[in-house]
């Protein structure tokens, strides 16, 4: 009991430092190491910092280093040859003024399904989002959370084949591909598009019969031109994302199950199948198709491809090592004995239906930590096989259970503290009181809504 409570005491601090706006890389082995040392363990610090911790963190690494790395650098370059601008202003003047929020809500999903990160999204779409409120009269404090519903709910979690990471970490531990369970994912999917769609224009209707208007605000960016078509032609900008999709597909469902992979089953190559990997190696084929398409088609209008890579590549380490930071943690705490009195409890608060504490463990993960990522692989690093053995026991579809996985990340990691939360307040020059409620109705109830949506379907009818 001791060593749980040292487990609750760190889970708590590295809520709260977070938030402070400590680095997690210098956070999650310092509490790691307290939690050891409260359960009496101070003289084995040093082993299970270097044994543990770092064994944790360089396994991540090893294993989504490329995800993050590929996903960087595409999202650089789509930003650089003014394909991401291009998309968002397409959906604006196509569906037009009286669908505002529609189109930079679509804008922002296209954007991320096709795999283009949420602050390139951010920066391409913010522009436009505020020139086209502000002549409308829609509250600006409705942007962030336009935002988060296309870019940070059903494409990052739900929508079967998305790029994301959170669709990407569940794929080995359940033997899976990116396409788990898709008529329960474009269901949830459809939900909370429509949910949301609902609520934001509830708000904006709301703000109308105030008399509220775009508000006064000083802008810290310049709109001039941001409904402006510069930029690639519609083709050329949609042609990286296409490529992404159509790819990933192609490779996991034709493919790559048609090779002769036997040599995967080796010692040599750690005695994995097919099925463990092919995931993550469609989509890292998938990136490296849609980089070199983005350069051969923007050959002229990227002003430096190769400072637009080498920014890429920077701005992907620091993600990976904040992750890969948590999963060390995790990887430290799951070692514990107090650990295993936390993991029984929760296992035994569903025993006969393991997607209900799936859920719950990776939503209070991903809460606690301020990531979706980092809450994501704690809880499977440190319960994966658990959650795995107890679905095949009980009947349970493994695809089930990434989805859930991947929808249970997208929910209460979006509180306050997100990273992904702060940046886009941040961006549109706001701050939590004036938009954060919104945010949360759209990133945290819809999708928990969702989620118990996906758990009593797939109950009550499996995988589909």
């Amino acid at each position: 009991m001791v060593g749980l409570i040292g487990i609750v005491l760190s889970l708590i601090l590295l809520m709260y430092l977070a938030y402070k706006g400590f680095s997690v890389i210098v956070l999650a082995p310092l509490l790691a190491l307290f939690a050891v040392a409260w359960s009496g363990l101070s003289n084995e610090l040093l082993g299970f910092y270097s044994q543990i911790f770092m064994t944790g963190l360089g396994g991540y690494i090893i294993k989504y280093f490329p995800l993050f790395l590929l996903g960087a650098i595409f999202g650089k370059l789509m930003d650089d040859s003014g394909s991401a601008r291009t998309i968002a202003n397409f959906f604006v003047e196509k569906l037009g003024h009286k669908r505002a929020m529609l189109s930079i809500v679509l804008s922002c999903a296209i954007l991320t399904y096709g795999g283009v990160s949420l602050f390139v999204v951010g920066f391409a779409v913010f522009p436009i989002a505020s020139a086209l409120f502000k002549k409308l009269g829609i509250p600006k404090r409705l942007i962030p959370a336009a935002i988060m519903l296309g870019a940070l709910t059903f494409t990052m979690t739900a929508l079967p084949g998305t790029p994301a990471i959170q669709n990407a970490i569940p794929m080995p531990f359940f033997n899976t591909d990116l396409y788990a369970a898709p008529g329960l994912g474009v269901l949830s999917s459809i939900f909370i598009i429509i949910t949301g769609m609902w609520w934001l224009n509830k708000r904006i209707a709301k703000a109308d019969s105030l008399k509220e208007g775009y508000g006064n605000h000083v802008e810290i960016h310049n709109n001039d031109g941001a409904l402006t078509t510069s930029g690639p032609s519609l083709t050329i900008a949609f042609a990286p994302i296409l490529v992404v999709i159509i790819t990933n597909l192609v490779l996991t469902k034709i493919i790559l199950p048609s090779l002769d992979t036997a040599y995967l089953a080796t010692d040599k190559f750690g005695n994995v199948s097919l099925n463990s990997v092919v995931g993550l190696w469609a989509i890292i084929c998938a990136l490296v198709l849609a980089c070199l398409t983005i350069i051969i088609l923007n050959w002229k209008a990227i002003v430096n491809i190769k400072d637009s890579i080498q920014q890429g590549v920077s701005s992907s380490f620091l993600p990976i090592f904040n992750t890969a930071s948590e999963v060390g943690y995790g990887s430290v705490i799951a070692s514990l004995a107090g650990f295993i009195i936390l993991r029984d409890f929760l296992v035994g608060i569903a025993p006969d239906n393991p997607l209900i504490s799936e859920a719950i463990v990776i939503n209070v993960l991903a809460g606690i930590t301020g990531s979706a990522s980092g809450g994501l692989s704690i809880a499977l690093n440190t319960m994966g096989e658990t959650y795995k053995n107890l679905a095949i026991d009980n009947g349970i579809s493994l695809e089930l259970m990434h989805r859930v996985a991947s929808m249970a990340s997208g929910a209460l990691d979006s509180l306050p503290h997100n990273g992904a939360v702060i940046t886009i307040i941040t961006l549109c020059g706001l701050t939590h009181k004036q938009s954060y409620y919104d945010m949360f109705i759209v990133a945290v109830v819809i999708p928990l809504i969702a989620l118990a949506g996906v758990i009593t379907l797939g109950t009550m009818f499996g995988s589909f």
